[in-house]
């Protein structure tokens, strides 16, 4: 009869170990297949131990296929087929170390210090106790109403949008949207992106299988005669500050590409991102809100006003595809945890969502006026030309240079800081974007101006 040092069990419970170290009798060979286990009275007597503990091994054995029961006679060892010997696995690649930039004007930031931590902390305190119950029942597909209809509180109030509750979808950022209506909208749709463009659309639709057309932007945005000419059925863009051109597509161009959307039966997909930092004249009304034949999916996060780890966003989907949603695709269960929704929807109910927004407002036009005076009086001044829209939290800047992007992007990498180049922004190259700079500078505080100076200046050249 077998024995076992049960002593080597560690935390496991003892019928576990019993249970394993039987298994890997069975598994190596050493039990083979027919062959009667002990009786659990007997192989109890054996080791000293409860034959309770011995009936639990026999259960699990039985319960995975190990073992099985012949009446009144007892436990037999199954037909299982042993593992062969593994080939040594190659080791895993290491993960690359995320570099430590002395200056970073690529990604997208925003000032993590300024965000009201008490007052959310405040709130998830208030939900936790005041609405325990609610957190563990399934959130509607939608996502949850008290949410829906504060975000729709602060669209009618603060962007003009008469939008109801029920037209709101919720999801975990805006690629996971992307991702929806890609579904929703079908592999037959031709989308055109905005090109140059966030590359992560273009991305997303691809691997969903749809067909995805770059389409050239003039002075004031995507030209309708450029869907026509792409056989376009759905168009992305962001008509009220365009990344990363910053363009702001002119009432004129606005009206005529919902003509397009009608006469063609078209969808429009108006992403606004980064429209609520504006800082010069009233907010831009939306394609959305100028509608009236149903044809705008608006699409927005909560990423850049709050914080990029706020994996919240929505749509508002016109009655028609609010339809074929419910139909199609109400089979997917919400992704943003109940949690962050009944806190969130609390942050924009009680008014502290557009406090912060006015505070990061004020903040970012003295830090966007604070970086573009030290551009305009840095060594290289005469060489760089700025374009932005006193609005968002990027501009451009083309510099006056004979050297490729790639030779300033490796010797500012060599200098520990990071550039983007609007070359990379585009799906179709053009000498056009060549020398152009992506500046987002929301991350970038004017106590480090100086040195974001001296460094440019050497990368330059100047």
């Amino acid at each position: 009869m077998r024995t076992y040092a049960l002593e080597n069990r560690g935390r496991a419970p003892l019928y576990e170990y019993l249970y394993r170290c039987i298994r890997g009798d069975i598994l190596d060979g050493t039990l083979t297949a027919g062959e009667r286990l002990p009786s659990k009275r007997a192989l109890a007597e054996h080791l000293h131990i409860s034959v309770m503990t011995v009936e639990g091994a026999y259960q699990q054995l039985e319960a995975e296929g190990y073992v099985y029961t012949q009446p009144k006679r007892g436990f037999f060892v199954a037909e299982v087929e042993r593992p062969r010997p593994a080939a040594p696995a190659p080791p895993a690649p290491e993960a690359p170390e995320a570099p430590v930039w002395r200056l970073d004007l690529k990604s997208n930031q925003v000032d993590a210090s300024r965000f009201p931590a008490a007052a959310w902390a405040r709130l998830t305190r208030q939900v936790l106790s005041e609405d325990g119950e609610a957190l563990l029942r399934p959130v509607p597909h939608q996502g949850l109403p008290a949410l829906r209809q504060a975000i729709a509180r602060d669209l009618r109030e603060y962007k003009g949008m008469a939008v109801p509750p029920e037209q709101i979808v919720v999801g975990a950022g805006a690629e996971y949207l992307y991702l929806l209506l890609a579904q929703l909208l079908g592999r037959e749709a031709v989308f055109a992106v905005e090109d140059p463009g966030y590359p992560k659309i273009r991305q997303v639709y691809g691997k969903c299988g749809a067909a995805c057309r770059p389409v050239p932007l003039d002075g004031q945005g995507v030209p309708p005669e450029a869907l026509e000419a792409a056989g376009a059925s759905v168009v992305h863009l962001s008509p009220a500050h365009h990344y990363p051109t910053g363009l702001v597509t002119p009432i004129g161009r606005r009206q005529a590409l919902l003509r397009w959307s009608e006469k063609a039966g078209g969808i429009i997909i108006e992403d606004d991102y980064d429209s609520e930092f504006r800082f010069t004249g009233r907010p831009i009304p939306t394609l959305q809100s100028i509608d009236t034949a149903g044809r705008v999916v608006y699409m927005n996060t909560f990423s850049q006003t709050i914080s990029p780890s706020m994996r919240v966003g929505f749509m508002v989907l016109p009655p028609r595809l609010l339809e074929q949603y419910r139909r199609e695709l109400d089979f997917y269960s919400c992704t943003v945890p109940a949690l962050d929704q009944h806190v969130l929807a609390r942050f924009l109910d009680q008014g502290h969502y557009e406090q912060h927004l006015a505070r990061m407002r004020k903040e970012y036009r003295t830090r966007h006026d604070a970086v573009l005076a030290s551009f305009r009086s840095s060594p290289f001044r005469n060489r760089i030309t700025i374009s932005e829209q006193g609005a968002g939290l990027h501009f451009l800047l083309r510099l006056d240079t004979r050297e490729s992007d790639g030779a300033l992007r490796d010797r500012a990498a060599a200098l520990g800081v990071r550039l983007g180049f609007l070359s990379e922004y585009a799906a179709i190259p053009s000498p056009a974007y060549a020398h152009t700079l992506v500046v987002n500078y929301a991350g970038l505080s004017p106590a480090a101006l100086p040195e974001a100076m001296d460094l440019l200046a050497e990368i330059f050249g100047a």
